[in-house]
């Protein structure tokens, strides 16, 4: 509705107003909070990472870290060596696997 049109009703927009905003509020802390929370830690956890770290890749499989570059790690898998991109690990194989949405 326009501000003008409940002005002219004699109705207060204040309701209104603070429904858009209790409704703003929760769409923050249920949405977009919890996930810049999220994406700061797992940001943390590869800004960490390290030569000799045991890691669970995207793919499902469990990796040794050989060396660590800008943005590429170099994986042992068995006796292969691979490279892949440092966001492609999603925990370390120590601890538990993130839940996914």
């Amino acid at each position: 509705m326009n501000l003008a049109l409940l002005m002219q009703a004699g109705q207060s927009p204040l309701p209104t107003l603070l429904l858009f905003g209790g409704m703003a509020a929760l769409f923050y802390f249920l949405l977009i909070r919890p996930q810049n929370k999220a994406r700061k830690a797992m940001e943390e956890r590869l800004s960490k990472l390290k030569a000799g770290d045991e890691v669970l890749l995207s793919g499902g499989l469990y990796a040794t870290i050989d060396r660590v570059e800008d943005k590429n790690i170099y994986l042992k898998l068995g006796s292969t060596l691979v490279k892949a991109r440092r966001n492609a690990v999603v925990a370390m194989a120590n601890e538990a696997a993130p839940e996914q949405n």
